[in-house]
């Protein structure tokens, strides 16, 4: 209980640009995938899906995404976002969860996309508890419809997070967190 009290209380993002090898091996990362899916699911409903990028595809997909950047009408922006489509391939490894949530009679879409969130950071944990470090990141490609079929994703379907996993090269930086008295009351009439 207590190393899970621990890894809680001080869990911390190992930027993706800071993995390296090795990265998880297939029984590892299947063993996180089950993890990632122990989350709260109204309605058992599984409004998530996994895409495992390796580092061939993503190397590929890092260059086919720069070419969709660089279609942007603001050369800056397009120069800004073809600059961050590098990061993509650089981690060992790169899993998107995709929110496949859908219009259904009893569970809310916002629960289901709730449900995919909860998915990307037990990823996190997942992670930490094989040993490894990991980020949830996005990008402007999460957003861009060209970039999201270049992705594998269908028309319906978004991006919750690409978890990028390796081997922290470096100490994990500690960030100032929120101050949870301001964040938080008590209900009272």
């Amino acid at each position: 209980m207590y190393e899970l009290l621990s890894h809680l209380q001080t869990r911390r993002s190992a930027p993706a640009a800071q993995l390296d090898e090795p990265g998880p091996d297939a029984p590892a990362l299947f063993a996180m995938l089950a993890i990632a899916a122990r989350v709260p699911d109204h309605g058992k409903l599984a409004p998530w899906r996994f895409i495992v990028y390796g580092k061939q595809e993503r190397e590929e997909l890092a260059r086919r995404l720069a070419e969709i950047a660089r279609g942007d009408a603001d050369p800056v922006e397009a120069e800004r976002k073809a600059g961050k489509t590098a990061a993509f391939a650089a981690a060992p490894l790169v899993v998107g969860v995709v929110s496949t949530a859908a219009e259904h009679a009893k569970i809310p879409r916002w629960e289901q996309e709730l449900s995919a969130g909860a998915v990307c950071l037990n990823f996190l944990h997942a992670a930490a508890a094989h040993g490894f470090g990991a980020q949830w990141l996005t990008g402007w490609f999460a957003y861009e419809s060209e970039a999201r079929v270049a992705l594998g994703l269908k028309e319906e379907e978004r991006i919750a997070g690409f978890i990028h996993i390796g081997t922290p090269r470096l100490p994990t930086p500690e960030r100032e967190r929120p101050d949870i008295s301001a964040l938080t009351t008590f209900f009272s009439r």
